[in-house]
């Protein structure tokens, strides 16, 4: 019987991409590993690897083609002694629902020109995220192989029920196998009606905002995919996570000569190039790991089903890239030292930039950092990423006068905002952990103990 290739899921907040490239025609043999196509998701543009072998016996989505959903068929490939004639049907009904070929956006302002993305291998079969293409009951999805899917179908099974043994709990065709033969994964009846409530509609539509404003004042740019999932992660995490604000000066003068001291130790290599430069972000990173080790009841996630309390601080830290931004992970980022911390963001940014990362590179962590120092600002409050329960909004670091012993001193301080999910981190929890913080930051010299 014909398998249907599906749209994959490749990263947690994908639920449609743009074809961007077939590798392959309509009859052309297929082993398992060959790269077939590119998918350009939100973050970046990736190989999709196929999973079965056979001939590819009809292309369903051309290239080009933008929105196509998670989980719509894109192509047909047939097994061993399958004709064209066997996915005639299959073919015409799934070309029903595929997107046509999108017209190409309007061209971006020259003044934020963004680079075309890199590919970076990912397989189908072997996804590096948890991010599953098929819901469940709960509106969750699972990753499950289109051998797996159709032999579930046949047998009746339901996939939310059965636990997948292949790469990160994905679905393969042995554990569909297992629980026929078990009598386990049987389809449970039909839930009662009554879906969960949609998000309100905007307050305005489009058509009505534009009234606003003369026609031939104002030209529409289209959202690519990671403007839109943007707006929609910082919509949801507004309306899902109660916000709750501590702010907090840090006296970085002691840090600043640590800093110095630690750059200017640096051996050079043949080029006379230090081995490392050590950033005040690096501090920042460094100091929130390790606070979240000594206040661990703040490095947490809220569940509805219990809080999930983390072993080890994984730190994102926000990096602005061309249409958006992106935010990689440092993990177990108490356990290295400044100069690691330090190569391995120079490396994240650089390939951030260029879309290089890789989905495991940026998704998870349990906490983040948002630093916009650098641009001058003093102070400023983030928006927690879901499922982070906090981040840290850091300011720029200036002289300032301060009272110290009955004198007037100056001293320069950096404004830092934590921003908490109060249902995880309450405020006297948070002012722990921006305590712990400040403490490390103002004795840099204690990152060493």
């Amino acid at each position: 019987m014909p398998t249907e290739i599906l749209m994959p899921a490749l990263s947690p907040t994908m639920e449609e991409g743009t074809l961007a490239k077939w590798h392959v025609k309509e009859g052309d043999e297929i082993a398992a590993g060959m790269v077939i196509a590119e998918i350009e998701t939100d973050k970046a543009t990736m190989e999709v690897e196929a999973v079965d072998e056979g001939t590819l016996g009809k292309i369903l989505v051309s290239e080009g083609s933008e929105g196509v959903k998670v989980n719509t068929p894109i192509a047909i490939l047939l097994e061993e002694g399958e004709s064209a004639s066997d996915i005639e049907a299959g073919g015409k009904k799934a070309s029903a629902g595929a997107p046509a070929k999108a017209e190409k956006p309007a061209e971006k302002a020259p003044s934020a020109p963004e680079e075309k993305p890199a590919t970076a291998k990912k397989t189908e079969e072997k996804p590096q995220s948890s991010a599953p293409p098929a819901p469940k009951s709960g509106g969750e999805r699972i990753f499950a192989s289109p051998l797996a899917r159709r032999i579930a179908e046949q047998e009746g099974l339901d996939l939310a029920r059965i636990s997948g043994s292949g790469p990160h709990g994905r679905i393969v065709k042995a554990d569909v196998e297992k629980a026929a033969k078990e009598g386990t994964g049987k389809a449970a009846p039909a839930p009662a009606a009554g879906a969960p409530a949609k998000a309100a509609a905007p307050a305005m539509s489009d058509d009505q905002i534009r009234a606003f404003f003369k026609d031939g004042t104002y030209e529409v740019v289209p959202h690519d995919n990671m403007r839109k999932v943007i707006a929609r992660r910082l919509v949801e995490a507004k309306q899902t996570i109660p916000h709750f604000y501590l702010t907090v000066d840090c006296n970085i003068d002691a840090l600043l000569a640590a800093r110095t001291q630690v750059n200017a130790s640096a051996p050079k290599d043949a080029d006379g190039k230090p081995a490392w430069k050590i950033s005040v972000n690096d501090f920042v990173i460094k100091a929130l790991a390790v606070a979240l080790q000594r206040v661990p009841d703040a490095n947490v996630t809220w569940t509805e089903g219990g809080m999930l309390k983390h072993k080890g601080s994984d730190v994102g830290v926000a990096v602005s890239i061309p249409g958006g931004l992106i935010t990689p992970v440092v993990r177990d980022a108490h356990a290295k030292g400044l100069a690691a911390i330090s190569s391995e963001m120079k490396d994240y940014a650089a390939r951030a930039r260029d879309r290089k990362l890789k989905p495991e590179e940026y998704q998870g962590g349990t906490t983040a950092v948002s630093n916009l120092g650098m641009y001058g600002i003093k102070d400023f409050a983030a928006v927690i990423n879901p499922p982070h329960a906090t981040i840290l909004a850091v300011g720029a670091g200036e002289q300032r006068p301060i009272v110290k012993d009955g004198k007037v001193e100056v001293a320069t301080l950096m404004t830092v905002t934590l921003s908490t999910d109060h249902r995880a981190v309450d405020g006297a929890l948070g002012a722990e952990l921006l305590g712990a913080f400040k403490s490390i930051v103002e004795n840099p010299l204690s990152l060493l103990l």
